[in-house]
């Protein structure tokens, strides 16, 4: 839809007496969390919920250079933490413990110990620590308030490690170096950017100077003589992922500059010329890695929202045959080695939970590490993810998976009642709904719900065209997509005569996806529960966290330039229109999207006597991680659709 089109939804301008300042708990009063506290579910609702979490496939990380032990992070206790596994099919051992959410981010080049990352309340600003391979107490590397640390990686010898850190400036990293043996950290690298590093070898590092959300620069950097050199992207609004290739002076870069979809390519060092390694296709490498032996280069393609993946030889670049593996929705290389010789490879798909295999190059044996855990459930019964599309209101059809309750009758049926359908759209923007096992849709699907799950323009996958369509003021020639959704389904998934009552959900751009849903196009749907949405694109920009501020500007546009864009587009310009029932959910320890961007909603909302309300989580950020807060969030949306929609 053209821009002047807008005109024809009008606008209805709120004129708001005060705006929320501030970021975190420090911006909400400790009655208004309370007031807001999730209430207790009853029994039936809770058991549904806590049956499908005990849902669990086998989860992927790190193996030793011997291929011995294999390390994961897994919340089955009902937060994350580090389990190890000592052999194929072996009983695991939490390693790691406590209320606060943590991960294994790498094993040590010599097998001598682990690298963990710590995060406390969902704040994201978390801290880094080094644990013996056989277990035991953590040894802090760093965890400051505030500040966010995160690992880089461990030296070849592994007596040091590296890790950047934003506590110079909260908008940009520095880069330290650990030493092992004395646990002092000495800064060397500070220039100002947020910096990473994208790989090592020998005394240079890729560097990568991030833009803006899908863009950035590539450095090269001389260790020895401290001396930055440019690689690719600069002055450019272009997104790079580099690697040192096998031979001398290669560099492996996966790009879609020169190409509407991202291709790998290989750059010689002093050349500006990228040759094609992948090829032409109309579905993107979405990932790629080589290990540090330069051996193997593995490729993964994101076709049409499956994952395939390929192996290469590092040097010839010729195709090399991975073991057959069973059919999957998505085959993923997750993990290599040091020294390259073993891979961790996933398995998923509608109705199987991920399982962990483990592929010895050597012996050419393919072994099951970890199989998943389906307590009391046959998952082979599950609804799977068929990939449809609806049309949007220029032509463009809209990719979207579709997971439906056999009891529902078939769209266009002359008699019977329609099932009830929820419209959930993912975050990001730039994200992507795949296909693959969701206990969490399967509770829709068990509650008689149809669950469809578009991607709108904006989302990844699709070639840059696609991606880019909603940068800034674009967003308001595609934001019609969420309607046209709408549309479609009640058009054409009747039953009897009868259209269908239709919800939506979503989080993060999802939920501000919810948010303009039930305003800008008020009557599209009939209830709505967003989770941790922006309501107001200036109030949010204003008071994001300050490294994320730089990325989003260019996502959704720029405070002073884009002013008259980011008002069209803000949900709560138009909450006059909100008729229909909403819940929010929010962290209120959310670095991403402050806590005051559902409070504000919620008081207009609560000013029009909306039914709905809002529900806070005081332990949680950007998204709910702890089981029991699972358990809440999800049964609480549950009885909220039904509610509203049945």
């Amino acid at each position: 839809m053209k821009r002047a089109a807008l005109l024809l939804f009008g606008l209805t301008t709120v004129a708001h007496a005060e705006t929320y300042k501030g970021l975190g708990a420090e911006s909400v009063s400790a009655a208004e969390v309370a007031k807001f506290a999730a209430p207790p579910l009853p029994d039936t609702v809770s058991r549904r919920i806590q049956t499908m979490l005990d849902l669990r496939g086998a989860s992927d990380g790190p193996l030793t250079r011997k291929g011995d032990k294999a390390f994961f992070t897994s919340r089955i206790t009902g937060q994350f933490h580090v389990w190890r596994q000592d052999a194929a099919m072996g009983f695991p051992v939490q390693v790691t413990g406590g209320e606060d959410r943590t991960s294994i981010v790498e094993i040590a080049p010599n097998d001598a110990f682990i690298v963990v990352q710590r995060d406390v309340g969902g704040q994201e600003n978390p801290g880094l620590y080094t644990m013996p391979v056989a277990g035991g107490a953590l040894t802090l590397v760093q965890h400051t308030p505030k500040v966010q640390t995160f690992h880089e990686f461990v030296a070849d010898d592994s007596k040091s490690l590296y890790f950047r850190a934003n506590d110079i400036a909260a908008d940009s990293f520095a880069i330290y170096r650990w030493d092992v043996s004395t646990q002092k950290k000495e800064k060397v690298f500070d220039q100002p950017g947020l910096w990473s590093i994208a790989d090592h070898k020998g005394t240079e590092w890729i560097l990568v100077k991030t833009t803006g959300n899908t863009s950035n620069e590539i450095y090269t950097y001389d260790l020895t003589k401290q001396t930055l050199t440019p690689l690719l992207g600069q002055n450019k609004a272009q997104e790079y992922h580099v690697r040192f290739g096998a031979k001398r002076d290669q560099f492996l870069v996966r790009t879609n500059e020169p190409s509407e979809y991202f291709r790998l390519y290989e750059l010689t060092r002093g050349s500006t010329e990228l040759k094609a390694i992948t090829p032409e296709t109309k579905f993107d490498v979405e990932d790629f890695g080589i290990d540090d032996a330069r051996l193997r280069i593995y490729v993964r393609t994101n076709e049409a929202g499956y994952a395939k993946t390929n192996v290469l030889d590092a040097r010839s670049l010729k195709a090399l045959k991975l073991p057959k593996l069973p059919a999957a929705d998505h085959v993923r290389v997750t993990s290599v080695s040091h020294g390259g010789r073993y891979i961790g490879i996933s398995l998923e798909g509608s109705t199987m939970p991920g399982q962990s295999l483990v592929y010895d190059w050597q012996k050419k044996r393919l072994t099951t590490w970890r199989v998943p855990m389906t307590p009391e459930i046959d998952v082979s019964k599950f609804a799977v993810a068929t990939l449809e599309s609806y049309p949007a209101r220029d032509g463009t059809p809209i990719p979207m998976f579709v997971r439906r309750p056999a009891s529902c009758p078939a769209a266009g049926a002359k008699t019977g009642t329609p099932c009830p359908v929820i419209v959930e759209f993912h975050g990001g923007p730039e994200s992507q709904t795949r296909a693959g096992f969701s206990g969490t849709a399967q509770a829709y699907v068990d509650a008689g719900f149809i669950i469809v799950q578009p991607n709108v323009r904006g989302s990844s996958g699709y070639g840059k065209q696609w991606l880019n369509a909603d940068n800034a003021a674009r967003r308001l020639d595609v934001v019609t997509d969420i309607e046209d959704a709408s549309i479609y389904i009640k058009k054409t998934w009747t039953a009897g005569g009868k259209a269908p009552k239709l919800g939506v959900l979503g989080g993060s751009y999802g939920g501000y996806s919810v948010l303009m849903a039930m305003t800008y196009f008020a009557g599209a749907y009939d209830a709505g529960v967003q989770s941790v949405g922006i309501s107001n694109l200036k109030t949010f920009l204003m008071n994001t966290a300050p490294y994320r501020r730089a990325l989003r500007v260019s996502e959704y546009g720029d405070p002073t330039k884009d002013e008259a864009a980011l008002t069209k587009l803000s949900p709560i310009t138009h909450v006059a229109k909100l008729k229909a029932p909403l819940l929010s959910i929010q962290g209120v320890n959310d670095p991403r999207v402050p806590v005051g961007e559902a409070m504000q909603f919620y008081k207009e909302a609560e000013r029009r006597k909306i039914p709905g309300g809002l529900i806070l989580f005081p332990d949680e950020g950007h998204g709910v991680a702890k089981r029991a807060n699972q358990v809440l969030a999800i049964g609480h949306t549950l009885a909220f659709f039904e509610k509203h929609l049945k």
